[in-house]
């Protein structure tokens, strides 16, 4: 994952700081549409009000389409160079996300599954995040960010294994809705958390995993 000052400052700031973002009109007609949606849970809608005024203000595109793949129903495919995550449907449909995907040095390819699942995932920096930028060694001392709205990994992850391994490669939501489209993790797919959100219901573990080039 790549991460600005401001991210680092966004993840160790208080809620009250972050939540007074928000212009208050925006936060209640953020809050009206929330409690309208059956699809999310009280945490869910809890955790989103309290998000950077980018998780609603940025339209979401997901939609279905005719597969692109051909890969077999049940397929998570993403493809780095179109920034797009496909899950496959039967009748040769797909579910179309936009996502970020890692940075040219950082890009990855290949087969996995979903090993493990998680909602509002905790977080804790890699040893190669912390080589490369040392202010998260802090992490070390005080432990992994709980799962919350301004935590890195979002509203779900899900986590990449081949065999019994963990890849340490995840799909998962962001802090960041406006980087998606682009190339700047550190290999994970980075999906807006109301897509994720979306993701994780169609997914179990098992599910298979192509990233293509």
């Amino acid at each position: 994952m790549n991460f600005r000052l401001t991210s680092i400052l966004a993840v160790l700031a208080t809620a009250l700081a972050l939540a007074g973002c928000a212009p208050q009109e925006q936060m209640v007609g953020l809050r009206a549409s929330l409690s309208g949606d059956n699809e999310l849970t009280a945490r869910d809608k809890k955790m989103l009000a309290l998000a950077d005024a980018d998780e609603w203000s940025i339209p979401i595109t997901r939609h279905k389409v005719s597969d692109p793949t051909g890969e077999a129903p049940g397929t998570i495919v993403i493809y780095n160079s179109q920034k797009r995550l496909y899950f496959v449907l039967p009748h040769h449909e797909a579910m179309e996300y936009p996502v970020a995907v890692g940075a040219e040095a950082f890009g990855w390819t290949g087969h996995a599954k979903v090993g493990r699942m998680q909602e509002w995932p905790t977080w804790m920096p890699t040893s190669s995040i912390m080589s490369r930028w040392p202010e998260f060694k802090a992490y070390i001392k005080h432990g992994p960010l709980e799962g919350r709205w301004d935590n890195p990994l979002g509203a779900r992850a899900l986590y990449l294994y081949q065999g019994n391994k963990d890849t340490l490669y995840r799909i998962h939501g962001t802090n960041e809705p406006s980087e998606i489209g682009q190339a700047v993790s550190s290999g994970c797919i980075r999906m807006r958390d109301l897509d994720v959100i979306d993701l994780y219901k169609r997914a179990h573990i098992g599910t298979p995993v192509i990233v293509r080039s």
